[in-house]
């Protein structure tokens, strides 16, 4: 039992984790589903009145981060990671929140039993793979059923039993949500004519930018700011930081580039001397992914790794190892396992181009002197005095935007975005490590969220200015085409007369209008509604105006409408064990749902027994379907 035990630990501990906050909320975090609190009160959000507490909080963000770990991801190592994972646990735990509390008010509960019950005969899928709970590499049931019965490990236990506690108030509420869900014929008609009736229009299309180009548009000062004055929320802009730094290098020079090499070749002899080459690999590989699995790869595609990879891999012949492979990655060894056509599977051992011996003492050594004269102090000029003293240049940033990372050139700086956002002007940052550098940051001033006086922003309120003065001039030349319409004018005639023409569209569905039609859907209301010949028209999008006469219909074929919906296509829902629980069938967009009891659900009707049922539904052409193992309504 102890090498069971032993056996399917890993196991466990995925399941605890997966099951842990649900845990608790039932168990520990009372107060989110109102019935009582634990020690720590400290509340650091509430849901509808309810309260989550600092120490459920804290308990399902370990929880996450172990999670995270044993599903081989990497824990977060920059501020921004830690913040992105802290708001998702607060997420989860809201959700978790509203569902209980619809729990409560839909009167869903689950019982002890309906737990035993689900634990003994629905054991969770991850423990199909457990080889303890297998027979000739199938999973066997009553090994599972065995060793739950036995008690020897509480925790798998309770973490199971934390589990369907929670999946199962959530299945019945979905239950109730999609119970008795019953589409219309009238409803189905109107969907299956979306998507097949077809019409072909004549269009006009007015852009503003177009109708009244720029050249003919004048914006006086007055104008701007009356503009501006009644629409500034366009303008509002996020908070900014403006930042000064400096930065140390710590990318490989030709020493390191020759030391990887060397490495790589010394592996390569290693090997050819008999060493295996997933052994290897598990100890020397840099690709943290494949090297826990041997340096494996798994199956690949021509195109899909980087080409000196791809083409020193598929230059191979299976079984044989490469020389050493330069990529933006570092030095690879390849060893290709097989190849199909355009497919490979191949391994590799990754040596990454690094600092080493002098010059990586070289640069931790500058990195330390510039924390020990500038990092963290509130004096603004000490970054000024320590890139005087280690011969450094002072750079000013573009503006970080706040909620948006920090951005040097192409290079993303981790922890810089928050930090700036946090500091004083003139503070200096702790020093910032990355692949690529070293960062020192100096915070020289922050704007606010707002919207920017007006000289600030002159030119983009003159340009919004002129834009919703053209916009109002070709309102004025559509109003003109409206009105020559409206006294009989061909659509063709009263465009022309600005220039305009009519462009041929279609034929199309409500579903497929092309564009630009696609993107104003009262148009295409109107290409469908209006008789054929008579245009319509003004209609506005965010970018255009438009005009449509519809000049051909073809309208939807009911019979093969009436074809389509009488045909079967059966399905089964997620059932309990009896084998019939939750039984559907579907027709096209239809669902009728049969349950345990013998009731069938169909436009409203509800029935116990075949007479009742056929009584039912003979007015809608139906007949009883039902037979012992699944009664039930089937229209025909």
């Amino acid at each position: 039992m102890m090498r069971l035990m032993r056996g399917i630990a890993p196991w466990i501990m995925v399941i605890v984790a997966l099951s842990f906050v649900a845990w608790m909320i039932f168990e520990v975090g009372m107060d989110v589903t109102g019935r009582g609190g634990g020690n720590v009160v400290d509340e650091i959000a509430r849901v509808n009145g309810q309260k989550i507490d600092l120490q459920t909080y804290y308990a399902a963000l370990r929880n996450a981060q172990e999670q995270q770990r044993l599903q081989g991801g990497a824990l977060p190592v920059t501020l921004e990671e830690q913040r992105a994972l802290e708001d998702a646990v607060m997420e989860q735990l809201v959700q978790q929140a509203l569902l209980f509390q619809e729990y409560r008010r839909r009167g869903i509960s689950v019982s002890d039993d309906e737990v035993r019950q689900a634990m003994l005969n629905s054991p969770p899928p991850e423990l199909f793979q457990v080889p303890e709970f297998q027979t000739d590499s199938q999973f066997d049931i009553e090994k599972y059923q065995r060793y739950l019965r036995s008690g020897v490990d509480p925790t798998f236990t309770l973490a199971i039993e934390a589990r369907y506690r929670d999946e199962i108030p959530r299945l019945k509420l979905l239950d109730r949500v999609t119970s008795d869900v019953y589409v219309s014929d009238a409803k189905l008609w109107r969907v299956y004519r979306d998507r097949h009736d077809s019409v072909t229009v004549g269009a006009v299309t007015l852009l503003p930018q177009l109708v009244v180009p720029d050249s003919t548009v004048d914006v006086t000062d007055h104008e701007v700011e009356e503009y501006y004055r009644a629409h500034s929320e366009e303008f509002t802009e996020p908070a900014r930081a403006h930042i000064s730094y400096v930065t140390i290098s710590r990318l490989p020079d030709a020493a390191d580039s020759a030391a990887a090499l060397q490495r790589a070749t010394d592996l390569l002899r290693e090997i050819r001397d008999g060493s295996d080459f997933a052994d290897v690999a598990e100890r020397e590989s840099a690709d943290s992914v494949s090297r826990a699995k041997g340096g494996d790869l798994g199956e690949a595609r021509r195109g899909q790794f980087v080409r000196p990879f791809e083409e020193a891999a598929l230059a191979l012949r299976p079984g044989e190892v490469s020389e050493p492979v330069l990529s933006a990655f570092g030095y690879h060894l390849i060893k290709l396992e097989s190849k199909t056509g355009d497919s490979y599977n191949a391994r590799h051992i990754l040596i990454a181009m690094e600092l080493q011996d002098e010059h990586l003492d070289e640069v931790d050594s500058r990195a330390d002197s510039l924390d020990l004269l500038a990092a963290t102090q509130d004096d603004p000029g000490a970054l000024d005095a320590a890139a005087a003293a280690m011969q450094l240049t002072v750079r000013q940033a573009g503006p970080i935007v706040e909620s948006q990372p920090a951005r040097l050139g192409p290079a993303l700086v981790p922890d810089a975005a928050i930090w700036a956002f946090e500091a004083e002007p003139g503070e200096i940052s702790e020093v910032i490590e990355t692949n690529e550098a070293y960062y020192l940051f100096r915070l020289d001033s922050l704007e606010q969220e707002g919207v920017p006086q007006l000289t600030g922003i002159q030119a983009r309120v003159q340009r919004a200015a002129k834009v919703a003065k053209q916009w109002d001039l070709a309102r004025a030349v559509a109003q003109e085409i409206s009105h020559d319409i409206a006294q009989g004018a061909e659509l063709a005639a009263a465009a022309g007369r600005h220039d305009l023409e009519v462009r041929v569209l279609g034929p199309f569905t409500r579903t497929t209008p092309p564009p630009p039609l696609g993107e104003a859907p009262a148009a295409v209301g109107l290409a469908f509604g209006l008789p054929i010949g008579n245009p319509g028209g003004p209609v506005e999008s965010e970018r255009a105006i438009f005009f449509v006469e519809p000049t051909a219909r073809q309208l939807a074929d009911s019979s093969a409408f009436v074809a389509q919906i009488d045909e079967p296509m059966w399905s089964t829902g997620a059932g309990s064990s009896n084998g019939h629980n939750g039984r559907y069938r579907t027709y096209r967009s239809r669902r009728i749902h049969s349950g345990s009891n013998g009731r069938c659900h169909m436009s409203g009707v509800r029935c116990r027994q075949e007479r009742r049922c056929e009584d039912a539904l003979r007015p809608h052409g139906g007949k009883w379907a039902g037979d012992r193992a699944s009664p039930g309504c089937l229209t025909t």
